[in-house]
């Protein structure tokens, strides 16, 4: 039996993704079922720029005039799995400056050198500071730029904090998603959600089912001649602190009676 599902704090609300002039339509869904697993749902997207795909061979155009005009193709809710409801809700928008105008803390994800003052840190060096700013509900975003050009400096600009994801300098290239899930997973492993909703109820057993379990496999150790050269005495210690040291658990026990009953019957055959 599985024990309650906790809940995911109220607070991720106070966090939304901001994706700036994606291109590729799987990228959108991909990152939104990456939101999605990590208890995050406020999707926003900024002036789209998608590209033909084989999936999707005529792409929707972006009306800066018209953004609420603006509608995924089917791939991107094909790649979102079950987190088509993010993208349904997803605020679309032609300005980076629209998407920020209600936040307080903004993180522009780069991966490159730039003349800016701000530090470079990383998800894990930051993601206090986003948890707490959420927590008190202000408003706090993070920033991804396209697949091709990432980040303007202009956009980068807008933000107030950098954050860029260490790797491996001979070779460092994470797709969007893949990037939006490494961000999404620090946030949330840092909330320190509990995992008891995977754990099993344990049973643990009592010393006295232990105590019985071993007279039991010692009586049909004894009836197939086990002892005939062994010292009864010292194995069944052994055997009492090892199933005593091993965390024993009350279904252990009923499998081995059962195993042990069956035994039994099968010698009086």
């Amino acid at each position: 039996m599985m024990n309650p599902k906790p809940a995911v704090p109220a607070y991720l609300d106070n966090i939304h993704i901001v994706l700036a002039r994606t291109s590729h339509p799987a990228n959108i869904g991909s990152a939104a079922r990456a939101m999605k697993t990590m208890g995050l749902h406020r999707l926003t997207l900024v002036a789209p720029q998608l590209i033909a795909t084989p999936m999707t061979e005529n792409p929707p155009l972006f009306d800066a005039a018209k953004p609420q005009d603006f509608k995924l193709p089917e791939e991107s809710f094909v790649l979102a799995s079950g987190a088509a409801d993010v993208l349904e809700n997803a605020r679309i928008v032609a300005t980076l400056d629209e998407a920020l105008a209600h936040t307080t803390l903004s993180c522009a994800l780069t991966s490159r050198k730039r003349e800016l003052t701000a530090p470079l840190q990383t998800p894990r060096q930051l993601v206090p500071e986003l948890l707490q700013a959420a927590s008190d509900g202000r408003q706090v975003a993070l920033v991804f730029g396209n697949e091709t050009f990432g980040l303007s400096i202009e956009e980068v600009q807008n933000c107030n904090r950098l954050m860029t994801i260490n790797g491996n300098p001979d070779y460092f290239s994470l797709n969007l998603a893949q990037a939006v899930q490494v961000v999404c997973y620090e946030l949330f492993s840092q909330t320190d959600m509990p995992m008891t909703h995977l754990q099993q109820d344990t049973r643990p057993a009592t010393h006295e089912q232990i105590a019985g379990m071993v007279g039991h496999m010692e009586s049909v150790m004894n009836d197939i001649g086990f002892f005939n050269r062994r010292n009864s005495e010292r194995l069944m210690r052994r055997m009492q602190n090892l199933f005593m040291r091993a965390d024993t658990q009350t279904e252990d026990i009923d499998i081995l009676r059962g195993f042990l009953n069956t035994v039994k019957r099968n010698l009086k055959d």
